[in-house]
């Protein structure tokens, strides 16, 4: 059976993830509240912050603002972490 965890994106009980999926104390903490699904959502999440912000994600000070905006999506500490002012998503058709 597989564990579940009460879902700080979800906001309720859904499948959580086999491993932490970053380091450290960080990446327990996501491990521990935060679902397959949620963890989903802030990598497509992430990746528009990445292309609308033009970030390089080898440059040290970017890893710092990637981590801001995680702890923003998932846990909605500080005020990072939504989808970029004016930014709209395309529909398929």
């Amino acid at each position: 059976m597989s564990r579940l965890v009460d879902c700080s994106v979800l906001k309720q009980k859904a499948e959580a993830l086999d491993s932490p999926p970053y380091p450290g104390e960080l990446g327990i903490r996501i491990f521990e509240n935060v679902s397959k699904e949620g963890w989903k959502q802030w990598l497509e999440r992430l990746v528009t912050i990445i292309n609308e912000n033009q970030l390089v994600t080898g440059d040290p000070p970017t890893h710092e603002l990637i981590e801001q905006h995680m702890r923003g999506f998932l846990f909605g500490e500080g005020d990072l972490g939504q989808l970029p002012a004016g930014f709209t998503t395309q529909r398929k058709k």
